[in-house]
């Protein structure tokens, strides 16, 4: 290929069209390889690539971990994913761009690292679909001094305080065709009712998001209250399965947030058994009786209840 002058540097903004115009390579899709220029385009968008469970970030080992192409099933190494692997093998500068349409920004040239060039995480599909494996890529800037990674870069936020109203809870997605269930339905109701309640009472509810260490995808609690320390788990149902579920994921919450009381939050107050198992693991439960919360906690081996006037 004839050598092509690269005239863009780190920061500098420039249409989508017109960059391939310059250089080649597809107006689509977040890997584009030219065929007319020793270069590969890769794009990254927080607003398009959630809608694909693709969450690329920066993190504390100097990368930037990108996502590879595959919105259905399993991703494979071949294609878009393959040409990143093997760019420098193949003489091939990998650029990176912020954005995926309209006016998109340089943000340096990369190149995998050598030691560790990808991982692969869950992530689910396009639109919320079932949860399969992801190429994550881990990117070095060749440029050391770059003005945008040395404002972009750093350690990952692995702890953030979100607001309630941002809809992300984890789902065991069973039928990704369906309509939410309706035990779901009553799960949303049943947190948004909690929160008002404590809100009303001078303790405002907000969600945690975690980013564990090398997840692609961060993980969010249903409720926290900052003032109480208390972290929250509903479901919308008091199956088995559905408390088996919570009390894991307040146990996997637990290790990144420290000192939290945990609780399980229910539409309805479960039979002996499931009440036993949430509570011999120091957990509350807190479920709905009529126009009244019930909090119930195992003290000295005592089971006690509270009843809270909604």
């Amino acid at each position: 290929m004839p050598e092509i002058i690269w005239r863009y540097a780190p920061g500098d903004e420039v249409k989508r069209t017109l960059l391939h115009e310059q250089y080649g390579g597809s107006g689509q899709g977040g890997i584009s390889p030219s065929t007319t220029s020793d270069m590969i385009f890769i794009f990254s968008d927080p607003d398009t690539g959630l809608q694909h469970g693709y969450i690329d970030r920066w993190d504390g080992d100097g990368c930037f971990h990108y996502t590879g192409m595959g919105q259905r099933g399993d991703q494979v190494m071949k294609f878009g994913n393959a040409s990143i692997l093997n760019h420098k093998k193949d003489g091939r500068a990998l650029r990176l761009f912020f954005g995926s349409r309209g006016i998109v920004k340089y943000v340096d040239e990369f190149e995998v690292d050598e030691q560790r060039p990808f991982y692969t995480a869950d992530a689910p599909e396009t639109g919320g679909g079932s949860v399969r494996k992801v190429i994550v890529f881990r990117l070095r800037p060749k440029t050391v001094a770059s003005p945008v990674v040395s404002i972009t870069a750093g350690a990952p936020n692995i702890l953030k305080l979100v607001s309630i109203e941002e809809a992300h809870t984890e789902k065991a997605v069973v039928e990704p065709s369906r309509k939410p269930y309706e035990a779901e339905r009553r799960e949303a109701k049943l947190v948004l009712k909690f929160a008002d309640y404590y809100a009303a009472h001078g303790h405002v509810a907000q969600r945690y998001q975690i980013l564990p260490p090398g997840e692609a995808r961060p993980l969010f609690t249903d409720l926290y209250f900052p003032s109480l320390r208390l972290l929250v788990e509903a479901k919308g149902t008091v199956e088995r399965g559905a408390i088996r579920m919570a009390l894991a994921q307040l146990l996997d919450y637990s290790r990144f947030i420290d000192s939290a009381a945990g609780a399980v939050l229910l539409p309805e107050r479960p039979r002996q058994d499931l009440v036993d198992y949430v509570l011999r693991y120091g957990m509350q439960l807190i479920f709905q009786d009529g126009k009244e919360f019930v909090h119930e906690v195992r003290q000295e081996g005592r089971d006690i209840q509270q009843r809270i006037w909604v």
